[in-house]
């Protein structure tokens, strides 16, 4: 197995998490995060390990970050890990909000004639602003800055942190 530097983890890990923050596309990956666990250590990267033993796992320690047994342990939550989660969070947060204000201004707009230009106006402007804010978040990512959002990040640890 390839070595990988730690730029290049750095690298494959921020493409990962910019997976996650595509508008409407990133929703799933960020799901699929938050249903196998795999910001807390129990990812589909330790399984990748092959189901080695511990001894197996001590000798190839060295060797790359991911191979580590596939029972009993679980991988260090690092700082990539929390980000993962955190980002996963934020990605079904912002879909899921975005996907009921827009159902719920289209009804408004089907249901009322006089509102109906508005509220299809309103609907444009906040698919728009979804779009925006995960293209800027992208672009957070990308700097290696946070990737953070005053109300959405506080209500997506909230409404979906497993504890």
């Amino acid at each position: 197995m390839k070595k990988l530097t730690v730029s290049e983890h750095l690298n494959r890990d921020r493409l990962h998490l910019f997976f996650h923050l595509i508008p409407i596309i990133g929703f799933f990956p960020s799901l699929w995060t938050l249903y196998r666990h795999e910001g807390a250590g129990t990812s589909w990267e330790q399984g990748r390990a092959g189901g080695k033993r511990a001894e197996e796992a001590e000798e190839a320690e060295g060797e790359n970050i991911y191979q580590l047994p596939t029972t009993n342990y679980q991988l260090p939550i690092t700082n990539y890990h929390k980000e993962k989660l955190a980002v996963s969070r934020l990605s079904i947060t912002l879909a899921l909000s975005w996907l009921l204000a827009y159902f719920l201004l289209s009804a408004g707009a089907e249901a009322s004639e006089f509102l109906n230009f508005r509220l299809l106006m309103l609907n444009s402007l906040l698919t728009s602003g979804y779009f925006l804010v995960s293209v800027w978040l992208m672009l957070r990512l990308t700097a290696g800055k946070s990737v953070r959002l005053p109300g959405f990040s506080a209500l997506a640890d909230r409404t979906l942190d497993e504890r």
